[in-house]
């Protein structure tokens, strides 16, 4: 038996080596790196080729929001804004309503603290100190308003017995003028009008003493609120700088330049408001009350300080005591003194809307009649008389607001927006000058 050459066994263990060698890199290149992230080192396995060219093309779905029209977006984006919005006004309402006594209390000291605040700053500036210019004029005020009102309650006690007379002749005439009118009116009609407005007063007398009784808690009410409204007007005068400065601290610091440049415009916008509805009102109550006074109507006096106090109702207070003067007139003195009423209110209401405001309030308060108009009707219907008050002012004071954060707001913007670089001519008429170079 032949042995094999030693040379081949070596050439056949030589190449036995190459071949492991070869597989050992072969798994060895297989195998992901540490260092590369896994979807580089997957990138081979996890591959899918395409399919292929006669497969049909299906198109990707798109994005849910891409699917909605603009026009929906928007309106559902400004929808929940607007939802947000109504349910905190809602349940601001709802917090004033229940506090409603303080809340009136509060910004009724707010209208007189506007009115009686240059007379404590002419004070100081004659030399008396804070508290006491402050007490001076609270007390002025105070007895002023005090003594109006006991002059309008005194009038109408003295021409109570008078003028109960001269409307049961008033209502006598108009019975006579019924019988003989063009509308068949029989006497049996009129007694039995007569005769049910008595049997509805007689069967609605548990009613009346209800409202009897209510009438004293409202009086009780009335007297409440009009110590809350002098307490907070003493210190309104006295410290209102302090007060605006703590409610400044309340602010979010963000918003707090524009609220503390807005509320001095809000102040004076308000001064101005009751300085000028308290001039015209005075001039409405003097002409209408001269003019129903040389007209022979009873209670002028007392009437033209009504039509003084329903004038700080804008439109409405001035067409509500007008009409009773009207009436008043209609039922004492016959159709023709009504009608030279009639026409003296008109009179003086047409120069008072269009000379009197526009040249006493000025531009900066004026508010459009239908704004006016919904305003008093809202703050009727919220919080009664008084809010028919408020409610003007506060649409004025709103606007003046709003209009000066809109403009703060516009200028914030620019004052942070970039500034454009200049470019072409603009670029080396507003660049620098080279220095000049040193002459060695």
């Amino acid at each position: 038996m032949s042995r094999v050459p030693g040379w081949l066994g070596r050439i056949g263990a030589g190449l036995s080596e190459i071949g492991e060698r070869l597989n050992e890199k072969r798994a060895k290149d297989d195998e992901p790196d540490a260092h590369e992230p896994d979807d580089v080192a997957g990138e081979e396995l996890d591959h899918v080729p395409p399919p292929p060219t006669y497969a049909p093309a299906v198109a990707a779905r798109p994005d849910p929001a891409a699917a909605v029209p603009w026009g929906m977006r928007v309106a559902a984006e400004a929808g929940w804004r607007l939802l947000v919005l109504a349910g905190t006004l809602w349940v601001l309402m709802k917090v004033i309503s229940a506090v409603q006594l303080v809340v009136l209390a509060f910004v009724a000291a707010l209208l007189i603290t506007a009115l009686l605040q240059p007379t404590v700053a002419r004070l100081r500036r004659v030399g008396l100190p804070r508290g006491l210019a402050t007490a001076v004029t609270a007390i002025l005020g105070f007895v002023i308003m005090g003594l109006v009102g006991w002059f309008v309650v005194w009038q109408v006690m003295e021409n109570a017995d008078e003028l109960s007379g001269q409307v049961q002749d008033g209502i006598e005439d108009l019975r006579k003028w019924l019988l003989n009118s063009p509308f068949h009116v029989t006497e049996d009609q009129i007694n039995d009008i007569a005769t049910s407005l008595r049997d509805a007063v007689g069967a609605n007398t548990e009613e009346l003493t209800s409202a009897g009784l209510e009438g004293v808690t409202v009086i009780v009410e009335a007297l409440t609120g009009i110590l809350l409204a002098m307490f907070s007007t003493l210190f309104l005068l006295y410290d209102g700088r302090r007060i605006w400065l703590w409610f400044l601290k309340l602010v979010p610091a963000q918003a707090r330049p524009g609220i503390a440049g807005a509320g001095p415009r809000a102040w004076r916008t308000l001064t101005a408001y009751v300085r000028g509805t308290v001039i015209v009102a005075m001039i409405d109550a003097i002409f209408i009350g001269l003019g129903i006074y040389f007209l022979g109507v009873p209670m002028a006096v007392p009437l033209a300080v009504i039509i003084f106090l329903a004038s700080f109702v804008p439109l409405v207070g001035a067409v509500v005591s007008g009409a009773l003067a009207v009436v008043v007139a209609l039922v004492t003195q016959g159709v023709f003194t009504a009608v030279m009423a009639l026409a003296v209110v008109l009179a003086v209401q047409q120069i008072e809307g269009h000379i009197l405001q526009p040249f006493i309030l000025g531009r900066a308060v004026r508010v459009h009649p239908l704004a006016v108009i919904l305003s008093v009707a809202a703050g009727g219907m919220v919080a009664g008389i008084g809010g028919a008050v408020v409610a003007v002012p506060l649409v004025a004071v709103t606007n003046t607001v709003v209009g000066y954060l809109r403009a703060y707001s516009r200028e914030a913007a620019l004052k942070a927006a970039p500034k454009p670089q200049p470019q072409g001519a603009t670029d080396a008429d507003v660049a620098p000058p080279a220095e000049p170079q040193q002459q060695q």
